[in-house]
């Protein structure tokens, strides 16, 4: 069993470098913000407060979460294009506190990583999710350079961007994710530090091979792949 947990503040290039890591050694790709924000969407669909923990709560009794060929569905509707907005990052901060929230993302990630060989990705994935995970990666970047990224990728899309609105949020959302009371952002104690400051992409997704590699020798080659674990 091959169990990769990255962690770190938004616009590090966590999910893409994941992506990409996934690939090179036969993982299957575990996007956990994605369950956060899937779950925020709906709340805004809905019209439901982020503080409304009740509301939540029920809410999440009629809620599937479900990954498949790299998309993840929410209800069975693939959300992927509609959960990268500035307004549904912020509300994932938000309802991400709550514990009815967290305990259901956790469960759904937990019974992934025990049948499966994955690279998860998230806020707390080496420190709560998987805490024994084969290899613990946590990805931070200056705060300048992520909004720089995020207003780039936006711009790219063809999307109207703000740097600086951008950039408040990134502060803002560091903020809370770092000083909420269940499962805050921090480096794991036996996570590999990578600042992605100054890589390229192709750089970042060498540094992360190479931890692995070094952690873990021929491991990822041995196991099975994602696709027979099914």
């Amino acid at each position: 069993m091959l169990r990769v947990a990255i962690d770190g503040p938004g616009g590090t290039g966590k999910s893409s470098i994941a992506k990409m890591v996934a690939e090179r050694f036969g993982l299957e790709y575990i996007d956990t913000g994605a369950m956060y924000r899937s779950i925020a969407l709906k709340t805004i669909r809905e019209n439901i407060s982020p503080d409304d923990e009740a509301a939540i709560s029920e809410m999440l009794g009629t809620t599937t979460i479900d990954f498949s060929n790299g998309q993840i569905f929410l209800d069975g509707e693939a959300v992927e294009k509609f959960i990268r907005t500035n307004e549904v990052s912020m509300a994932a901060s938000n309802v991400s506190r709550h514990a009815c929230v967290r305990a259901k993302v956790d469960a759904l990630s937990k019974y992934i990583a025990s049948v499966r060989n994955v690279i998860m990705e998230g806020r707390d994935i080496g420190t709560a999710v998987i805490p024994d995970a084969e290899v613990k990666i946590f990805m931070t970047a200056a705060p300048e350079v992520r909004a720089q990224r995020r207003y780039d990728q936006m711009i790219a899309a063809g999307k109207t961007a703000d740097y600086d609105e951008i950039f408040r949020d990134i502060q803002q959302r560091d903020y809370q994710d770092t000083h909420r009371d269940l499962n805050p952002l921090r480096q794991a104690d036996d996570a590999v530090l990578l600042d992605t400051s100054d890589l390229t992409i192709e750089q970042n997704i060498n540094a992360i091979a190479d931890i692995i590699s070094e952690k873990c020798g021929d491991i990822s080659c041995d196991g099975p792949k994602s696709e027979d674990m099914q």
